[in-house]
């Protein structure tokens, strides 16, 4: 994108401003990991990273080792459409027999950064794959139990075409904005 994504705004937020709204539906507790000087602006508590420069996963690691609850929902900043029915959801979907709970897109691909993880379990496999050099956070999906939601499990949901729609470029940015009405509409 070439500039901080969290800092984007569309409906009048900021991504982050959006993603926050939605877990406090689920979460007692909102943080922000990033290794940016300026996140304390978010007005939300800020995780640094305990390996910094490892990309997501190193993201994911560090909302693990920081937490207090037994389970992390971790979403990337990229996703602003995501809903407290999407979270709601993934959570029914949590329990004894998986480690992490994460969504297939329509496309197929397993999405691992808007995934609920285990600290306990999770935890020491991400941090077995920083130090393998195996930064994808797919990999540590692949190394836990983890209960994959096909996405005709949440197509119901009210704007589940728009949950993935990943903004990683100017272009997606522009797309996302013209989303956005139809997100907006579908929810009222």
């Amino acid at each position: 994108m070439g500039f901080d994504k969290s800092r984007l705004r569309i409906g009048g937020r900021t991504f982050v401003e959006r993603i926050a709204e939605a877990l406090y539906s689920v979460a007692a507790r909102v943080s922000v990991v990033s290794s940016r000087d300026d996140a304390a602006s978010h007005g939300l508590r800020v995780v640094r990273d305990v390996h910094a420069g490892r990309g997501a996963l190193g993201g994911i690691h560090a909302a693990l080792a920081s937490g207090r609850a037994p389970r992390a929902f971790v979403v990337s900043c990229d996703l602003p459409f995501v809903t407290p029915e999407l979270f709601a959801r993934l959570a029914e979907f949590t329990g004894q027999s998986s480690d992490a709970v994460a969504p297939v897109q329509e496309d197929g691909r397993q999405q691992p950064l808007c995934a609920i993880y285990s600290r306990e379990a999770c935890l020491p496999v991400a941090a077995e794959l920083i130090r393998e050099g195996d930064l994808r956070p797919r990999s540590l999906l692949q190394r836990v139990r983890t209960r994959f939601v096909a996405f005709d499990e949440l197509s119901d949901l009210e704007s589940s075409e728009l949950f993935f729609a990943n903004v990683n470029t100017p272009e997606d940015y522009e797309k996302a904005k013209l989303k956005m009405p139809a997100a907006k509409e579908s929810r009222q």
